[in-house]
């Protein structure tokens, strides 16, 4: 009766040192302790509990089991930080191939790295329990005896509930460290979405991606390269920690199995998780630098594969889960950047265009009015003063004289009337559109067929269409050599439409001096362009004018 009494007392004192141990490791989870402070704690907690010589806590890495915490005998060949391989037969490789808990009675005949370890270290037998986090295999908690007999049946399901406090923890932190991560990178995209936004040079835009991108997702190096042609690429930006041999600006041949080349090649992400297999100039330089694995996605402008955008890390790979679309985050914002950049480029060199295609119309009407009417005008007042000197004299020439000038003047009136029906024709402003439409065939020598509504628009969109047809039917008069052209405009919702279609030669080209200054023409009324001109195959000349509300 005694016996079982001492017995059912032993019993519940070890409960309530179970019960305490697990509510102090409670405790350190509710306030957050640290997961060195933690797993020290349940290394301690476990040691006192189940009465063993050592306690371990494993995080697993692949096919490596690394020592987070120890409990117990102080052993030099029991240390934080020490890799262990998991091959063979063992407490450890056994959690990790099943992620259930799992005993050894002795090591006596174990195979692998791990047995051989504990039989240096004097284990005899082992218990472990698995760490769990979100569903996925963490780490293990273990019990180490270096007695002969084996370890209590219940030691796996005693571990279990400190292993369930410990994943919890992780939980936790890993929970707290993701909500901060996503903090500091939307941040630096925030950073780098200003720059963009306040219209920086791309050259600013780059340097602040590479050194957000680098520091955000902890790589050594993040580096962006812009493709060139005839296989060749510019290494624009690369920053980070790992020393680059090669400054800014070094232009790399393509060629080879490398990331930015399997970008090229296939426009999609790509990644290496180490470098051995990389060939060409831009393997050489990624083994120079010392990276070990990296990825790669691709910078798209405006639906052109322009560039790509890389971090590096110096460990072999896999690469970090999740990089993939946070790096495509940054080298979206470079597309933008690049875009921005192009757009005002292109903005700039039409205005500069409107500019000197006015200067340039100017100086042709004063050329002309001096070089032809003006000359006949003067020509006719020089000879009406010749008459009027005649006609005093009474000399024979006066009638002569008169002709004479009333031929120049009226030569003048034409050539006038030809100037200013470059400039705008008078047709045009009476009829509209399709008045002046007919007009300008009666200039050309060639068949065209004419479907022009002939509503009245507003004089900017009359003018900007008249001198679409017109410039497109002087190239194809010129260049075509067309039989037959066809000109129709109409307006659907809202949007007048222009199409100018020839059955000649083709191979007009967008970027010829008229055609750019129509694209200009266009786009400063809000309107939109396009060339079509496949060889052998005629062209086709489409704009499409907004009309105003």
């Amino acid at each position: 009766m005694v016996g079982r009494l001492a017995s059912q007392f032993d019993e519940f004192r070890r409960l309530a040192e179970e019960q305490a141990a697990l509510r102090r490791v409670a405790t350190l989870v509710a306030r957050e302790a640290s997961s060195h402070e933690l797993f020290a704690a349940v290394a301690d907690e476990v040691l006192r509990l189940l009465r063993v010589e050592n306690t371990l806590i494993y995080r697993f890495e692949g096919d490596v089991a690394v020592v987070v915490a120890i409990g117990g005998e102080s052993d030099p060949r029991l240390q934080s930080g020490l890799r262990v391989m998991l091959d063979g037969d063992s407490v450890a490789v056994r959690i990790r191939r099943t992620a259930r808990p799992a005993r050894l009675d002795s090591y006596d005949h174990a195979r692998g790295d791990p047995a051989a370890f504990a039989r240096r270290a004097g284990i005899h037998s082992a218990a472990g329990a698995p760490i769990v986090v979100e569903g996925r295999l963490w780490g293990a908690l273990f019990a180490l005896s270096r007695r002969t007999d084996p370890l209590p049946p219940d030691t796996e399901s005693r571990l279990e509930q400190f292993s369930q406090l410990v994943a919890t923890a992780i939980s936790n932190a890993e929970a707290r460290t993701e909500v901060a991560r996503l903090v500091e990178e939307q941040a630096a995209l925030r950073r780098v979405a200003a720059l963009v936004a306040h219209g920086e040079p791309p050259a600013t835009v780059f340097e602040a991606i590479c050194t957000e991108t680098a520091r955000v997702l902890d790589a050594e190096l993040s580096w962006l390269l812009r493709y060139e042609p005839d296989e060749q690429s510019t290494l624009l930006v690369a920053r980070g920690l790992a020393p680059m041999p090669v400054s800014d600006g070094t232009r790399f041949s393509l060629a080879g199995e490398n990331l930015a080349s399997e970008v090229l090649r296939t426009g999609r992400l790509a990644r290496r998780d180490n470098w051995d297999h990389a060939t060409g100039e831009l393997g050489e330089l990624a083994r120079q630098t010392g990276v070990r694995a990296g990825v790669g996605v691709p910078i798209v402008v405006e639906g052109r594969l322009w560039g790509t955008l890389a971090a590096s890390w110096g460990r072999d790979g896999p690469v970090p889960p999740g990089i993939d679309d946070r790096l495509a985050q940054f080298a979206e914002l470079a597309g933008t950047a690049i875009s921005n950049a192009d757009s005002q480029d292109q903005l700039t060199a039409s205005r500069a265009r409107v500019v000197a295609a006015g200067d340039e119309a100017r100086r042709r009407v004063v050329r002309d009015l001096h070089d032809g009417a003006q000359q006949r005008l003067v020509h006719t007042i020089v000879t009406l003063k010749m008459a009027q000197r005649a006609m005093r004299q009474n000399d024979g020439r006066a009638e002569a004289l008169v002709a004479e000038g009333l031929a120049q003047a009226q030569h003048a009136i034409g050539e006038l009337r030809e100037l200013a029906q470059g400039l705008l024709p008078s047709v045009l402003t009476r009829g509209g559109l399709r008045a002046g439409v007919e007009a300008l065939l009666s200039r050309i020598d060639l068949l065209v067929t004419v479907d022009v509504v002939p509503e009245r628009f507003p004089p900017v969109i009359e003018a900007s269409a008249y001198f679409v047809v017109a410039e497109a039917l002087t190239n194809v008069a010129k260049h075509s050599q067309a039989q037959h052209a066809e000109v129709r405009a109409w307006v659907r919702d809202g949007v007048l439409e222009i199409e100018v279609r020839d059955d000649g030669v083709g191979g007009a080209r967008s970027d010829g001096r008229g055609l750019v200054g129509l694209d200009d023409r266009i786009e400063a009324v809000g309107g939109r362009f396009q060339l079509k001109s496949p060889s052998g195959g005629g062209t086709l000349v489409s704009v499409s004018l907004p009309l105003p509300l």
